[in-house]
């Protein structure tokens, strides 16, 4: 019998979505993971790709070159506000662009990733332990704190220190604040709420030291 999402994915709304690994075993390993992952989650945003990610990463440049228009011209499923990437689990705070379009998404992400990380570490079975959970916004508040709690999960974590944390390339960070290559995530929402982009920083890294007390609180999501 197929079970019933408890919070309807609707079309406008933004939520917060996270997995980890199944039995929180590792899902990334190697900077080549978090690239791919990091690569996919722009790709797949994207309403109908013609091509899958794993046929796509095999062109040439002159092919990439000539497909990567029609791929960007299109409406976008769901659009990226923030995300992290962490060693056995991942977040994402996600804007459903038209009907369907998160779990569209989340199929293609997953799917894909998980046929590229068992071919390469000869592994078989599921990757990911069951359905993502999701959690609606359901006000600005509340948009701001799981921001900074997504973009704080690093040094939570002790991956990285407080002050390094818009450095560390496998949360969405950097493209809040150093804008520098190619942009995944909307960032405007969130940064029109601030006089500049420091500001923000500031916002997320003055919070570091007390999730780091909380030293349960990322955990705990997936307990429930």
């Amino acid at each position: 019998m197929a079970t019933v999402r408890k919070v309807i994915l609707a079309t406008d709304e933004i939520y917060h979505l996270y997995n980890r690994g199944v039995e929180k075993r590792p899902i990334f390993t190697r900077t080549r993971d978090y690239e791919r992952a990091k690569e996919m989650i722009w790709y797949y945003r994207y309403q109908k790709p013609r091509l899958r990610y794993s046929h796509y990463k095999e062109l040439s440049s002159e092919a990439k070159s000539v497909y990567i228009p029609t791929l960007t011209s299109q409406p976008l499923k769901v659009a990226a506000l923030c995300y992290s990437l962490m060693p056995n689990h991942f977040h994402f705070l996600l804007r459903q662009e038209q009907n369907g379009g998160i779990t569209k998404f989340f199929s293609a992400f997953c799917n894909s990733y998980a046929k590229y990380f068992n071919t390469k570490y000869k592994r078989v079975g599921p990757l990911f332990q069951g359905e993502f959970k999701a959690v609606r916004i359901e006000d600005n508040e509340q948009l701001l704190h799981v921001s900074r709690y997504i973009h704080l999960n690093p040094s939570t974590a002790f991956l990285v220190e407080p002050e390094n944390l818009s450095s560390y390339p496998w949360t969405s960070l950097p493209e809040y604040v150093a804008k520098h290559g190619e942009s995944t995530c909307d960032t405007t929402l969130i940064l029109s709420q601030f006089s500049k982009a420091e500001k923000y920083a500031s916002f997320v890294s003055d919070q570091a030291g007390y999730q780091r007390s909380l030293n349960g609180i990322h955990q705990a999501l997936f307990e429930e």
